[in-house]
């Protein structure tokens, strides 16, 4: 079992990773670096003569104070590099370092100068060293007006504010679990380079993704249908959306009822995309679910029968519940990603639910993995 060292863990990038190595706990052990260990050299030694591996992603990306910017992220390579030589330690170091060295501004600088002072600690040390050079990220959790462009502008559109366009440039992004799986790759195969180039997978206008999202927002807000993702980059974009609903406020959605003397008719799901729809009978006080996936969008429709469903955060512990009582109105609930949910029948009858998942189930790939919530 390999120890991962991580700076960071709490940020964008770092809380990713953290959450794939924990699914992965089999063959990795993490060792998180905090804030409060740059300040202690004891703690910071302690923790970096234990490690394998050290996934470096602490750093400052914004500030009113351009200095700050600098100053933090050249300091914590230098507090790194000078631990490491205390204690003789020689873990394989990959550092996350931005497209924007190229660039005339004091955030790519400081990168730039992080990433070559852990190239000479590599060089005299003869440790295994990978630079990150990465491309705009973006993904579901990232933080708004501070990560990415992408953040914000979710962020403007589910609290009704109107985003806008400066300039129209065009953006070059990876999608977040793309780039944890380079890493994880980097990882387990060892690769070195003092400056490894990581490709973008899409490529998008400013206009042309806010244009996008703002039809996400018409489609699944207003008129409650999941709009039509006919790639990758569309069903990372709307799952990115969707993370930054307020769950608590936003579900159960209830259902329109159309009742007349024959009976009553519901439409369950509108969808512009495919997928697969099933439905299940839960017997009273049993428990279905306690699992997560990370790209699947999930709809249970509670139509007949009481409910609770539950979802929480995997690593986290807010746990969020949604009551809802098919006799007095149907309704469903859209599962985000990596967060674990679960659906008991709350009832004296038997329960029916309704399920649409965007993608048929593949064993051999099927994105869920079996967490409590």
């Amino acid at each position: 079992m390999k120890k991962i060292g991580i700076t960071g863990s709490s940020g964008f990038i770092g809380s990713h990773l953290l959450r794939w190595l924990t699914i992965r706990s089999e063959k990795f052990q993490v060792v998180e670096i905090n804030r409060d260990d740059f300040s202690n050299n004891l703690l910071l030694d302690s923790k970096l003569k234990e490690i394998d591996i050290l996934v470096h992603l602490a750093g400052k990306n914004r500030s009113s104070d351009y200095n700050e910017i600098e100053a933090t992220n050249i300091n914590l390579a230098k507090l790194i590099i000078k631990s490491l030589e205390r204690v003789n330690s020689k873990p394989h170091v990959i550092i996350s370092s931005s497209t924007q060295e190229s660039q005339n501004n004091i955030y790519g600088k400081s990168k730039r100068i992080s990433r070559e002072l852990f190239v000479e600690w590599s060089n005299r040390s003869v440790a295994s060293f990978t630079g990150l050079i990465i491309p705009n990220v973006f993904g579901p959790f990232s933080k708004p007006y501070y990560n990415t462009v992408v953040a914000t502008f979710c962020h403007q559109l589910v609290n009704n504010q109107i985003p806008s366009v400066d300039i129209d440039n065009i953006l070059h992004f990876i999608y977040i679990d793309e780039l944890i799986h380079v890493i994880l790759d980097i990882i387990e195969n060892k690769k070195v380079s003092p400056e490894f180039l990581v490709s973008q997978t899409s490529t998008i206008s400013v206009n042309e993704l806010l244009n996008r999202l703002s039809n996400y927002k018409t489609s699944y807000f207003v008129q409650g249908q999941i709009p039509l993702l006919e790639n990758s980059f569309d069903l990372n974009l709307f799952n990115t959306f969707r993370s930054f609903l307020p769950h608590n406020l936003y579900f159960p959605k209830l259902y329109k009822v159309n009742k007349d003397d024959r009976g009553v008719f519901v439409e369950l799901a509108r969808l512009a995309v495919g997928g697969q729809v099933s439905y299940s009978t839960t017997y009273p006080g049993i428990v279905r679910g306690n699992h997560f996936h990370t790209r699947k969008i999930e709809r249970f429709a509670v139509i007949s029968g009481k409910a609770l469903i539950k979802i929480r955060k995997f690593r986290e512990e807010e746990v969020i519940s949604f009551t809802i009582d098919a006799q007095k109105n149907p309704a469903y609930v859209d599962m985000p990603i990596w967060f674990t949910h679960s659906i008991e029948n709350t009832g004296d009858v038997e329960l029916v639910t309704c399920f649409w998942i965007n993608e048929p189930y593949d064993s051999t790939n099927p994105d869920t993995y079996f967490e409590i919530v």
